[in-house]
């Protein structure tokens, strides 16, 4: 697997309120609420290409289906995405490995295709394809 690039990371949220307060007022990062989802996010912070504070439940909803984390999973911390060249084969190679893929690779309704595991850190480890976010040849 070829890691391009940091696609993105989001601390997992229990107190939004709390968090919005310390990223945005407190150490004065702009956020942005998505109207449709409601997901709290920036694309505009120098040095990475995402910030998002992102729900447990968003990240349940993400990985199984289902707003409820399951109860044999432990619960993650954050989320870290690296873009690679294959979302499908880096299934495969962490498979191999012998790492628990959460899911399936999917493409998400807004276009990233993206397959979960958990690292022994307990991070939600997403291998992302993110169109958007790649340069033009």
């Amino acid at each position: 697997m070829k890691v391009l690039f940091v696609a993105g990371v989001s601390p997992i949220v229990r107190d939004r309120d709390a968090s919005i307060e310390f990223y945005e007022h407190v150490l004065g990062i702009p956020l942005d609420k998505d109207d449709d989802s409601d997901y709290v996010a920036t694309n505009s912070l120098d040095g990475v290409k995402h910030l998002g504070l992102w729900r447990l439940s968003d990240a349940a909803e993400a990985c199984f289906g289902t707003p409820e984390w399951p109860p044999d999973v432990p619960e993650p911390q954050a989320t870290i995405e690296f873009d690679v060249d294959d979302v499908d084969a880096a299934a495969a190679e962490l498979r191999d490995a012998g790492y628990t893929v959460l899911h399936e690779p999917q493409t998400m309704p807004w276009g990233q295709r993206i397959v979960h595991v958990l690292s022994p850190e307990r991070l939600l480890v997403g291998f992302t394809y993110t169109p958007w976010m790649r340069e033009e040849s």
